[in-house]
C-alpha cells in the first residue's frame, strides 16, 4: 500500500471535520441507485469519475478554485452526481468566499438528502457572514443537535452574541471553550460578551486568556517552522533539542505537530512517543488514532497498528482512511478476510483511491484462489468478479473464472473466460509494471 504520512495525517479541527463530512456523503452517495456494472475499460480523463477523483485531491490540498472546477466537470457529465459532487463543490465555493454560488449549491443538496447538520452547518456560517441572523441561529441550532464540526458551538455563540441575546451566546461560547479551551477567538467572544453585560471582572480575565493563548499560538508557530528548518538542513541528532520544545505532554495540538515533523522526515521512530501520548489524551479522535495506527503501520508494528484502529473503524465506520489502513494492516497480519472487508469498505467510501483499489485486487484474487482451492466456487466467483471489475485489463481474473467455471461443468462460460485471458495477455505483458 503506498502511502506517505505526509499525505495521510489527519490535521486537527477544522480539516478533520471537513474529512469527516466528505466520508458521510460519499457513504450516502454510494447507497443511492448507480450503474452495478463499472465500464469495460479503466476511466479516461474525461469522465465524470476522473474528475471526482481529481477534485478529491484538490479539495485535500485546499486548493479549492480547482476543486470547483473538477466537480463543476464531473456534474457536467453527470447531473445526478449530487451528493459526491455537488456537496463538496459547495464546500469549495464556501472556502473560496463564494457565498450566493455556495448557498445555491448547499440547498440543492439539502433538497437531496433533507436537513442533515452538515448542510446546516454550512448554510448557518452562510446567514453569519452574511449578517442573516436569525437563519444562522437556526440553522446552527439544528445542527448542534449533532454538531458535524468541533467549531459547531462557537458560531451558534457568536451568531447569539451579534444578536445581543447574551444568555445563550455565553452558553453556547462556554460549550465551546470546553470543547477547545485553547482556542483564542473563543475566549475573545467570551469578554466580548461579559462586557456587554457589565462583568468587567471577568471580561478582562476572558480576554488575558485570549492574548495569552494568542502568544502561546505564536510560540508554537515559530517552533514548527525551527523544527521543520533543522529536520530539513540538519541531522536528527542535532534537530532533536529544537523539536523537543514542541514535546508538551499535556498539549495534544504540540504532540501532534512533533509526531507529524518527525513522520514528515521518515523519522518514525521519534514519532511514535508524541503520537502515542496524543491519542491516549484524544480517544475519541479518529485523525489521533489513525497517526498513532500510521506510525506503527510505517515500523511494521502491524499488531500495534490494529489496536487503535479496530477500536476507531467500530466508532467510526464511514471513515475512508479508517478503513483503508485497516485493510492494510490486516492483511500484512495475514488476515484476508477482514483485509477484504476492510478494503471493500474503504472502496466504497472512496472508488477514486488507486492504492486501496490495487490492495483490495489482490486480497481478492488471493481469496478467490483459495475458495477455489478449497472447491467454494460459489465464494471464489464473487471474489474473481470484483477483481475483474477493479482490474478490468488484467487476465489472471479470467483465467481463473475460466477454472471455476470449468470445475462447475459451465462450459461455454469457461471457453469465453479462456479467450478473454488470451485477449488481455499480450496487452498486460506490454504494460509496465
Amino acid at each position: 500500500m503506498s502511502i506517505t504520512l505526509v499525505k495521510q495525517t489527519w490535521t486537527p479541527w477544522k480539516a478533520a471535520g471537513l474529512l469527516l463530512a466528505l466520508a458521510l456523503v460519499v457513504s450516502i452517495a454510494t447507497a443511492q441507485e448507480r450503474p452495478q456494472n463499472p465500464p469495460s475499460k479503466a476511466p479516461s480523463a474525461n469522465t465524470a469519475e476522473a474528475h471526482l477523483g481529481a477534485g478529491y485531491e484538490n479539495l485535500r490540498n485546499n486548493r479549492y478554485d480547482a476543486a470547483a472546477r473538477e466537480f463543476r466537470s464531473a456534474l457536467a457529465l453527470d447531473p445526478t452526481l449530487v451528493l459526491p459532487a455537488r456537496f463538496p463543490l459547495a464546500v469549495s465555493l464556501f472556502e473560496l468566499r463564494r457565498l450566493d454560488e455556495s448557498r445555491r449549491e448547499f440547498e440543492v443538496v439539502r433538497q437531496a438528502v433533507g436537513d442533515h447538520p452538515n448542510v446546516e452547518y454550512y448554510l448557518g456560517r452562510i446567514d453569519l457572514q452574511q449578517g442573516k441572523l436569525d437563519a444562522a441561529v437556526r440553522e446552527l441550532s439544528q445542527a448542534a443537535a449533532q454538531p458535524p464540526f468541533p467549531d459547531t458551538a462557537y458560531y451558534l455563540g457568536y451568531a447569539y452574541l451579534k444578536q445581543h441575546d447574551l444568555a445563550p451566546a455565553e452558553k453556547w461560547l462556554r460549550q465551546a471553550a470546553g470543547i477547545n479551551p485553547r482556542d483564542a477567538e473563543v475566549e475573545y467572544r467570551l469578554g466580548t460578551l461579559y462586557s456587554e453585560s457589565g462583568r468587567k471582572d471577568e471580561a478582562q480575565q476572558a480576554f488575558s486568556r485570549s492574548e495569552e493563548l494568542r502568544r502561546r499560538e505564536s510560540e508554537v508557530d515559530q517552533l514548527r517552522v525551527d523544527c521543520t528548518e533543522k529536520l530539513a538542513h540538519a541531522s536528527l541528532r542535532n534537530a532533536r533539542p529544537v523539536c523537543a520544545k514542541l514535546f508538551d505532554p499535556e498539549d495534544a495540538d504540540k504532540l501532534t505537530i512533533l509526531g507529524t515533523l518527525y513522520g514528515q522526515h521518515s523519522d518514525f521512530e521519534e514519532a511514535l512517543e508524541p503520537l502515542r501520548r496524543a491519542a491516549e489524551m484524544s480517544p475519541n479522535s479518529p485523525q489521533m488514532q489513525y497517526n498513532l495506527a500510521f506510525d506503527y503501520f510505517q515500523l511494521s508494528r502491524y499488531q500495534e497498528a490494529r489496536t487503535p484502529l479496530a477500536k476507531a473503524v467500530e466508532r467510526w465506520p464511514d471513515l475512508f482512511p479508517l478503513n483503508a489502513l485497516y485493510g492494510a494492516v490486516l492483511d500484512k497480519l495475514g488476515e484476508a478476510e477482514p483485509a477484504y472487508r476492510a478494503l471493500h469498505r474503504a472502496h466504497e467510501l472512496n472508488p477514486q483511491d488507486p492504492s486501496t483499489a490495487s490492495l483490495l485486487y489482490q486480497v481478492s484474487l488471493r481469496l478467490a484462489a483459495k475458495s477455489l482451492t478449497g472447491k467454494q466456487y460459489e465464494t471464489s466467483l464473487g471474489y474473481l468478479r470484483e477483481a475483474a471489475q477493479l482490474r478490468p485489463g488484467e487476465p489472471e481474473p479470467h483465467r481463473l473464472l475460466a477454472q471455476v467455471y470449468q470445475a462447475t461443468g459451465r462450459q461455454a462460460e469457461a471457453a469465453a473466460e479462456r479467450r478473454e485471458a488470451e485477449r488481455l495477455t499480450p496487452a498486460a505483458s506490454a504494460t509496465p509494471r
